[in-house]
């Protein structure tokens, strides 16, 4: 599903160079979550957004289904971002005074779906994260952990091939904290999905196929973690 294959990206400013991600090499299969974790600043972010063709890699090789990122155009990364792959930021980016519901169907919409299929599929996904009677609300009138919500609903709709969540509980309880990963375990496993998890949760390995820490820019397997990269 995704290959990352010595990939290198490193920034420059203010006389030093910070190694962000360094030579990383890693796989993402279909049907399989994978966990990253690693201290603030340890490069998980720039890994996550070189994923989602976000950013370019200096060296090295990143593929999505076997087809090199590099060789994408504007408008093939678009199509990328809107149609195979859910990138859920840690801020969410909700268009204020819109519904939930609009929120979360925006992809669709753009993408071409008439407005009640799009609000149909939202819908769906509002309800399995709990919030099928905040719907109607706007960003304004809920709480953190809601819109944190909305917005994995917005990455979700369309059943996208790869899922790339950036701290995607972190204004949610414990409680939800677990269910939201165990829910990105489920949808990897059932629909043939590749996850690539971003998180502090040390949970959230308990419930990966496979889990990895980054330090410094460079890739390591956690102990119980025994899949080959």
């Amino acid at each position: 599903m995704l290959e990352l294959e010595r990939v290198v990206k490193h920034y420059r400013g203010a006389g030093e160079e910070v190694r962000a991600v360094d030579g990383v090499t890693l796989t993402v299969n279909a049907g399989e979550m994978v966990a990253l974790r690693g201290p603030s600043g340890s490069g998980k972010t720039t890994l996550l957004k070189l994923a989602a063709a976000l950013l370019k890699p200096e060296h090295g090789t990143i593929r999505f289904r076997g087809v090199d990122l590099s060789s994408f155009s504007e408008r093939d990364e678009s199509d990328y971002l809107r149609r195979d792959v859910a990138y859920i930021s840690q801020r969410d980016r909700l268009m204020p005074r819109v519904s939930a519901l609009e929120n979360a169907s925006i992809k669709l919409v753009l993408g071409g779906a008439g407005r009640r299929k799009a609000h149909a599929q939202a819908r769906q996904w509002l309800d399995r994260l709990g919030l099928s009677d905040r719907a109607e609300h706007t960003p304004e009138q809920l709480s953190g952990g809601e819109r944190q919500r909305v917005a994995i609903a917005q990455a979700l709709v369309g059943d996208p091939k790869l899922i790339l969540p950036d701290e995607p509980t972190g204004s949610l309880n414990s409680a939800l904290s677990r269910e939201m990963i165990a829910l990105l375990a489920q949808i990897a496993h059932e629909r043939g999905t590749g996850v690539l998890l971003v998180t502090h949760d040390t949970d959230a390995a308990l419930l990966a196929d496979r889990s990895f820490t980054l330090r410094d820019g460079q890739l390591h397997q956690d102990v119980n973690s025994d899949v080959a990269l």
